[in-house]
């Protein structure tokens, strides 16, 4: 019997001892080398609000929470019954003014045919008082008739010229209705996923508001923070690579898309070399779009992970950190092999002037 349990228990720890051997050669196997820098971040994404221009009652919401929609799908219908009569109201108004247009015209020839020919009779009856056969009271008639009819021409020009302003304002309303009625069905601004349904059909909406939020998966990133240290070393569009908790042993490659231009989480006093340590950058390491297009179903937000950076460009990156998708991305040119310009950062004393007291950049 004790024979037994002295097996079992050697065993035990040469079980024990060779788990703790394999864990320690795989911790040493993901040490991260020199020339590069990793922060703790998630998997963020812009949500979008799809909302209504004017107030109105919804007739249908054609999607439900979790859809993936397409830009330019569209996702709800506004009830726009009212509008679309202003429209047609609008329209009959717009061809009215065409046509007082028109018959504004047809006055301004023919004032100007009247004011054509009382010259030529002004003018002959000059002639004729010049030779002693008519009256200069004649002369006098119809030099006033010529007055008469110059003055009948330009209120037809105006007349004209009025109707091509009721015409234009015309066009104005029918344009400004017509949005207004293409406005009732709400369409996807971008391609993402429906993650909250806000109204449902009959409800009555003000102008603003809001029928669905998409989350758009155009622009999926991770934010992390890194010390000024490391910071000051990243150059925009450098390759990154993400470590996501589902994925621990498939990196997703990534490109440093943005620095915070000011420290954050930065003390009052920063005088020492510990408390410089402190200061905190923020940075974006955004996925591929080609990347995000092909596993577009598999694309989740709020998923925890880890961004590593190189902040030597002759430092090769690790065995552990190359993937499969390392490889797409690189093979249609998603991610290049180093690029941008170094971020400098602000100077010690500069983020302690009250410009970077702790508050996050939005």
């Amino acid at each position: 019997m004790k024979r037994t349990v002295f097996i079992v228990s050697a065993l035990l720890i040469v079980v024990a001892i060779g788990g703790a051997g394999a864990y320690y050669l795989a911790s040493r196997a993901r040490t991260l080398p020199a020339g590069f820098a990793s922060g703790n971040g998630r998997i963020e994404a812009t949500e979008v609000d799809v909302a209504t221009k004017a107030a109105g009652r919804i007739i249908d919401v054609l999607v439900e929470e979790g859809d993936f929609v397409r830009e330019g799908q569209v996702v709800a219908h506004m009830d726009v019954a009212d509008t679309a009569a202003a429209l047609r109201t609008a329209q009959a108004r717009e061809t009215q003014a065409i046509k007082s247009r028109d018959e504004a015209a047809h006055i301004v020839e023919q004032r100007k045919s009247e004011l054509d020919l009382a010259t030529k009779e002004l003018e002959r009856q000059t002639t004729l008082v010049a030779s002693g056969f008519t009256t200069v009271q004649k002369v006098d008639q119809y030099r006033t008739t010529k007055l008469t009819a110059e003055a009948a021409l330009a209120a037809a020009e105006s007349s004209l010229a009025a109707s091509d302003s009721a015409i234009r304002a015309a066009q104005a309303e029918v344009e400004r209705l017509t949005r207004l009625v293409e406005d009732g069905t709400l369409v996807a601004p971008k391609t993402g996923r429906v993650i909250y349904r806000l109204a449902e059909p009959g409800e009555v909406l003000a102008a603003g508001g809001k029928v669905l939020t998409l989350l758009d998966l155009s622009n999926v990133y991770m934010t992390i923070f890194l010390p000024a240290s490391a910071a000051g070393h990243l150059a925009l569009g450098s390759q990154a690579r993400l470590l996501l908790e589902p994925l621990p042993d498939r990196a997703v490659p990534a490109n440093v898309s943005f620095v915070s231009a000011r420290a954050q989480f930065t003390p009052k006093q920063v005088e020492t070399q510990s408390e410089r340590d402190r200061m905190m950058f923020r940075a974006k390491l955004r996925v591929p779009q080609v990347l995000v297009e092909k596993y577009l179903d598999q694309v989740k937000t709020g998923v925890t992970g880890v961004g590593y950076v190189r902040i030597d460009a002759n430092a090769p990156w690790p065995a552990w950190l190359d993937s499969d998708l390392v490889q797409q991305a690189e093979g249609a040119g998603a991610v290049p092999d180093e690029g941008g310009k170094a971020i400098v950062v602000p100077p010690a004393n500069g983020a302690a002037d009250g410009k970077a007291d702790g508050k996050a950049d939005k």
